[in-house]
C-alpha cells in the first residue's frame, strides 16, 4: 500500500466512485510521501493521506488558531470534545496552531475502505465548519 496506488485507484473511479464522488489526487514532494486528495466540488478542504509502517493516515485542515475568537475559545474545545463520537471515523487535533480533522485506516484496508473513508472525513468537515462557525472569526 502507498499513496500512488491509492492515487491510481481514486484518479481512475471517474464517475465509478461507491460513494458518488469524484476525486483528484495530486502527490506531494517532501521527506514524507503525502497525497493530496481533492474531492470535486469541495477542493477547498482538502484531504492529505500517508502511508507509515502502521496505518494510513487522512487529515484535513480546518482553520487556524488566529481564526478562533479568544472569548470562544474554551466552548469551543468543550464542543469539540462532545462532536468526537458522533462523529463516525474522524477525530479532532491540532497540528501547530492548525486544527485538523483526522482518520486513520488500516494497511490492509481495501481501496473501496479509504474511498469511504475520504468521503466520511470531507463530510465531517463540512459538518464541523458549519457547527463551528459561532466560534470563528
Amino acid at each position: 500500500m502507498n499513496i500512488h496506488a491509492i492515487a491510481n485507484h481514486l484518479n481512475g473511479l471517474g464517475d465509478n466512485s461507491q460513494t458518488g464522488f469524484r476525486f483528484d489526487c495530486y502527490p506531494i514532494e517532501g521527506d514524507v510521501e503525502v497525497l493530496q486528495v481533492n474531492i470535486v466540488g469541495r477542493e477547498e478542504i482538502p484531504i492529505f493521506v500517508s502511508v507509515t509502517d502502521n496505518q494510513v493516515l487522512c487529515i484535513s485542515y480546518l482553520w487556524g488558531e488566529d481564526e478562533v475568537k479568544t472569548e470562544t475559545r474554551a466552548e469551543m474545545f468543550e464542543t469539540m470534545l462532545e462532536l468526537n463520537i458522533p462523529m463516525p471515523l474522524s477525530a479532532f487535533a491540532k497540528i501547530d496552531d492548525k486544527y485538523v480533522v483526522y482518520g486513520a485506516l488500516s494497511l490492509k484496508s481495501s481501496m473501496a475502505e479509504i474511498e469511504q473513508e475520504l468521503s466520511v472525513l470531507s463530510d465531517n468537515c463540512l459538518e464541523v465548519i458549519a457547527e463551528m462557525a459561532d466560534y470563528l472569526n
